[in-house]
């Protein structure tokens, strides 16, 4: 899909998907690759300390307006973060990609010029909550109920990461995704 806007200097990209499709695994493998990336996450644990954000997340995720109130509170000071990081001189040159899982949701995909979305099957998603994560299963199934489907989010990016195979096959695809991403800077000159 090509409908980047064109804009002065570096392009900006983000990285999304749906929770537990890999976009960690992804973003450290862009970093081995030689991107920078800045992660939502990160900065929302910058704001709001463990404790509380256990706490949040028993109720946000069962609970839409509690969902929407914290979002209001958080949502604005990311946004500001992504705008002040892409807004700094780009001396290294390298590729920077923010890493947004909720871009769609929050309606910030006309901000950025690219967008990548990692994805994985259902079945497979939810197995590595229960594994990796200790979820239940009803729990995994409502923590993935709360987010846009995967599908909806990948027909809305430019370019899909599929993680559903192995680690070898997944890099492969990182890889891809930063080769089409250089050819596209190279285009841009």
């Amino acid at each position: 899909m090509e409908n980047e806007r064109k804009r002065e200097g570096a392009r900006r990209v983000a990285l999304t998907g749906g929770i537990a499709c890999g976009k960690s695994l992804v973003a450290k493998m862009l970093r081995e690759l030689g991107c920078e990336t800045l992660d939502a996450d990160d900065i929302v644990h910058e704001l709001i300390p463990e404790e509380e954000r256990m706490a949040l997340a028993k109720v946000v995720f069962h609970d839409a307006a509690a969902r929407k109130a914290l979002e209001a509170r958080i949502h604005p000071q990311v946004e500001a973060r992504f705008d002040e990081w892409f807004a700094k001189p780009n001396k290294s040159g390298k590729i920077r990609i923010a890493v947004i899982p909720l871009i769609f949701e929050v309606h910030w995909e006309e901000k950025y010029d690219i967008i990548c979305a990692v994805i994985s099957e259902e079945a497979r998603a939810v197995e590595r909550m229960m594994t990796s994560r200790g979820y239940s299963r009803d729990e995994a199934l409502s923590r993935i109920g709360a987010q846009m489907p995967v599908r909806e989010k990948a027909k809305r990016s430019h370019y899909t990461i599929h993680n559903d195979g192995t680690v070898e096959k997944l890099a492969n695809e990182v890889a891809g995704f930063v080769s089409w991403l250089k050819k596209k800077e190279e285009g841009k000159k």
